[in-house]
């Protein structure tokens, strides 16, 4: 039995027994977390650079088209490039100045490449331009505090990127009944969203009541990860009797990615291709939403973040509030870099990061971790082996896919997509693993895991004669499949029958049958006959 109520504020607060209730993803692993070199001080403010680089592309999206000139005074907040589209967003000034240079500047990327930034040389002053705040948003029209969101340059700040204005005002299948506010920061190293939800959590609290207001959600759920006990005391502290559920749930990566949270929460899964709002669920990151608080109460667009600097190569590793444009050198230089021990300086974590192209490049709005190792924290990876298919990527991966098949489904997949001269062609160069997924349909297609019935006989299907495997593309094919039939018979190996079978007279002969045959044919003839199999089958099965 539930009980069901709605608030001053509209939303409705449903209690059950399972109201705390958590599910489990499948896969996951369990990296050291090395959290504790930087979650045990307070957030620092950073020191005012004398030069800010800021990046008209921070956000995902058309970047940002400047609306300032060379040579022109700007104040702390003033917006020096407008979106270029839909899905852009401005980008403001992070403090007062001039305008120095607009073009190709060092930026964060996994390319190198530079990209356009806008240069403004600090002047000390910290004059802010004219704010706007909306203490009593709920008189302004949603539309209105959308556009206010969008113009404050909001955009993600634990993913990608996308700007918030439109994925809060994007107009969905369905009513977005579910607002899930992700704590999680399941990323080693990193504890920018920890820090924050301890110290800010009445703004973090704040942010999400605007966003509730925006999109009246029936549930209101905040995921956190049990490793942060400070944080979850300091965000139940905050909520008090508001219809929010904080969930507490076993730390495991990578559980912080939106739709692992949304099946460890609810305990449903967002469609292969979908996005959250298919099922009525909306997602935020803690960080944007005291964004969003700064927007609309304070009138303050996104000019600066909280990130985490840490690493061996660091005396003193911190989160630090600085601001966007402030060169990467300067954080770590104020974090105690010892650049003789520095190896490699990632953006981001050890799992998602990547490696910058060098210390000039500046913070952007997506920069929530520097991460400065040494060569005996982070070495290099071991070089790549032959897979021996143990089927531990498997029993990892949190989507459930199946790694160590991927190799034969693109085989079978590219046969199925060329004509018959190609494939015959692609199985010369590769007759050892296409010769294997013509010999083992069978085996394949029964194995509890292997998902990959359908796609082995449609591929086949499309190629061999009489379009067998129910491909709609086959009676136009069959005469190529003739074709291939004859290139199967005559690729190099083709024919040959496993090692592992010479011995066996039951198998050895059904064998060599079914490699003459497509795949379908065989699946269907065992099945329709019912004919026993030998026990060297049976015990692979098993």
């Amino acid at each position: 039995m539930s009980v069901t109520a709605k608030n001053d504020a509209g939303v409705a607060r449903t209690s059950h027994a399972d109201a705390t209730k958590v599910w489990d993803i499948p896969g996951g692993i369990h990296p050291a977390e090395h959290k504790t070199l930087s979650n045990r001080t307070p957030i620092q403010p950073a020191p005012l650079p004398k030069q800010l680089i800021v990046p008209l592309a921070q956000h995902l999206g058309a970047p940002a088209e400047s609306c300032v000139q060379l040579g022109e005074r700007v104040l702390k907040g003033q917006k020096i490039a407008d979106a270029a589209g839909l899905i852009s967003a401005p980008v403001h000034a992070p403090t007062s100045g001039v305008v120095s240079f607009i073009g190709p500047q060092p930026y964060p990327h996994v390319s190198g490449l530079p990209g356009t930034a806008i240069v403004i040389d600090s002047d000390g002053l910290e004059q802010w331009t004219e704010l706007h705040p909306q203490p009593h948003y709920r008189s302004v029209e949603p539309a209105v505090l959308l556009e206010i969101i969008r113009q404050a340059g909001v955009s993600g700040l634990g993913g990608a990127g996308f700007p918030a204005a439109v994925k809060l005002g994007a107009r969905t299948t369905q009513k977005i009944h579910t607002l899930i506010i992700n704590g999680t920061e399941c990323e080693p190293y990193i504890t920018a969203d920890d820090l924050l939800m301890r110290e800010q959590a009445e703004q973090l609290v704040a942010g999400i009541e605007i966003l509730a207001y925006l999109i009246g959600p029936e549930t209101i759920l905040i995921g956190i990860e049990d490793n942060k006990p400070e944080a979850i005391a300091a965000v139940r502290a905050a909520v008090g009797e508001r219809p929010f559920t904080v969930k507490v749930f076993p730390t495991k990566y990578p559980s912080g990615g939106e739709k692992q949270l949304i099946q460890i929460l609810t305990g449903e899964e967002v469609p292969s291709g979908g996005l959250p709002a298919d099922i009525g669920m909306l997602c935020q990151n803690v960080g944007t939403c005291v964004a969003i608080h700064d927007a609309v109460l304070l009138g303050k667009p996104l000019i600066s973040r909280v990130t985490t600097l840490t690493g061996e190569a660091l005396a003193r590793p911190m989160n630090v509030e600085a601001l966007i444009g402030t060169p990467v050198r300067e954080l770590l230089e104020f974090a105690g870099l010892d650049a003789s021990r520095l190896d490699r300086l990632l953006m981001g974590g050890p799992m998602m990061g990547f490696t910058l192209p060098s210390l000039d490049v500046p913070l952007i709005k997506t920069t929530n971790c520097l991460l400065a190792v040494t060569a005996a924290e982070l070495p290099p990876p071991a070089p790549a082996l032959p897979c021996i298919r143990c089927g531990e990527c498997a029993e990892a991966c949190p989507a459930s896919l199946l790694p160590q098949q991927l190799h034969l489904w693109r085989v079978c997949r590219s046969l199925s997509r060329q004509p018959a001269a190609a494939a015959a062609a692609l199985l010369r160069t590769r007759p050892r693993a296409c010769a294997a997924a013509r010999a083992q349909p069978v085996r394949l297609h029964r194995m509890r895991r292997l998902r990959l019935r359908l796609p082995i006989e449609h591929s086949l299907g499309a190629v061999l004669p009489g379009g067998q495997g129910g491909n709609p593309r086959a009676g136009a094919q069959a005469a190529e499949g003739r074709t291939l039939q004859a290139a199967l018979r005559d690729a190099p190996g083709a024919l040959a029958p496993s090692r592992g079978t010479q011995g066996s007279r039951a198998q050895g002969p059904r064998r060599e049958s079914c490699t003459r045959q497509s795949g379908a044919d065989a699946v269907r003839r065992r099945a329709r006959t019912g004919r026993s199999r030998s026990r060297q089958e049976q015990s692979v099965e098993r």
